[in-house]
């Protein structure tokens, strides 16, 4: 039995439980920020449950993969506000060390595959890696609608902005793209958002 593998797992899952920690800025619909674990762990279930609106025909365990390992990155990074465009700066460079040094914590198998995962999901050039990152955009609009905008209006958040940062969505599914202009003209009429 190799207990330095079974070490160096049970040590990469102890350091990864710190994402319960990591707090976003998206509210649940029950008034909470949400956490970085608890958005993988939705965003997983998102992928599982809206694949048939991917535009391209995807590999349903690599995206759901993808899914689940995506902020992990977070347990050294933190979570970067998608409207903090000063944070935005420095978030790739921060993520890349985390990747390094969390990944390399496993058993070099696992750690390249972990990683592989990981820089696929940030490169966005295969059909699962467009599709998780939609439905990464995807998801906190979703709860910002649910909660009636409060994170929105928190922050001074535009439809504009949203729009705008959030367009990549239509590369994995233009139906959840569809969506989400929906979502943003219903929040304008219900005074979720600004204009």
């Amino acid at each position: 039995m190799d207990d330095k593998r079974l070490d160096e797992q049970l040590q990469f899952v102890l350091e990864i439980d710190k994402l319960k920690h990591v707090l976003r800025r998206t509210l649940l619909p029950m008034g909470r920020r949400e956490n970085s674990a608890e958005h993988s762990w939705h965003l997983a279930m998102c992928v599982l449950l809206l694949a048939e609106y991917a535009d391209e025909k995807i590999d349903l365990a690599r995206t759901v993969l993808m899914a689940l390992v995506h902020d992990i990155v977070e347990v050294d990074a933190g979570d970067v506000y998608a409207y903090d465009d000063a944070a935005q700066r420095h978030k790739a460079e921060r993520e890349r060390k985390a990747a390094d040094r969390l990944f390399n914590m496993l058993p070099p198998d696992q750690a390249r595959q972990m990683r592989e995962v990981w820089d696929e999901f940030e490169g966005r050039q295969t059909p699962e890696s467009r599709f998780a990152n939609a439905v990464d955009r995807f998801q906190p609009i979703l709860l910002n609608h649910a909660s009636r905008g409060e994170s929105w209006r928190q922050y001074g958040i535009t439809s504009e902005r949203i729009l705008a940062r959030n367009r990549s969505i239509e590369a994995g599914s233009v139906r959840l793209w569809r969506y989400v202009e929906m979502l943003v003209e219903d929040a304008l009429k219900q005074g979720y958002l600004y204009e």
